[in-house]
């Protein structure tokens, strides 16, 4: 995954020790390694290999689930009591995070050769972050922001799906966080109906 893809095998084994990993190799290492949440998209994937194939699991991989979304916001839900209380210095940050996701998904997915690769899961992150956004800081409402953002990110549905078509790591980002503003808009009606459940 650190190589550059585009570096010619060596002739002979003599020529192995000369070669080093260049800059560029070396930020594409680092970005997989932030947009993939530290490598932890894999493990959903990996416990599943390591299952016998029943028939639960065959209809899950044969609709193609990997489970890596899920872990990414579950990273967002575990990182959620870091983020600022201010509401300003909740946006400068929420601002600068959406902004550094783009250029780590657009590298990352570069390295992995394919658009919105399913193992790059700080869309979700910063997806999540967004539900949440200025809404009381309960464990009631990040729950119903868990399961809301997840059934919103999944479905895909317009207009926030058609943002998905935007070129590169901006793409990959924004139509989780429009998942995340639907996200944000259903429980703020929630919260108006039910007000005793941001107490």
């Amino acid at each position: 995954m650190g190589l550059n893809r585009g570096d010619r095998a060596a002739s002979s084994p003599a020529e192995l020790p000369c070669r080093t990993p260049s800059n560029n190799a070396l930020a594409d290492g680092a970005a997989v390694w932030l947009a993939t949440g530290l490598y932890l998209s894999y493990i959903p994937s990996t416990l599943l290999d390591a299952i016998p194939r029943a028939k639960f699991f065959e209809w899950t991989r044969g609709r193609r689930w990997t489970g890596a979304g899920l872990m990414g916001t579950v990273e967002g839900l575990i990182l959620a009591p870091l983020l600022p209380a201010a509401p300003l210095r909740f946006c400068a940050f929420w601002a600068c995070a959406v902004a550094v996701a783009c250029w780590l998904c657009d590298r990352a997915e570069k390295a992995f050769g394919v658009h919105d690769d399913p193992r790059i899961v700080l869309d979700e992150v910063v997806g999540f972050w967004t539900a949440i956004a200025f809404l009381p800081p309960r464990l009631p409402v990040w729950m119903a922001a868990f399961v809301l953002f997840r059934v919103l990110d999944s479905w895909k549905l317009p207009p926030w799906s058609w943002l998905e078509r935007l070129p590169g790591g901006l793409g990959v980002v924004a139509d989780d966080v429009g998942a995340g503003v639907a996200a944000n808009i259903g429980l703020r009606i929630l919260l108006w109906f039910v007000p005793w459940f941001g107490l």
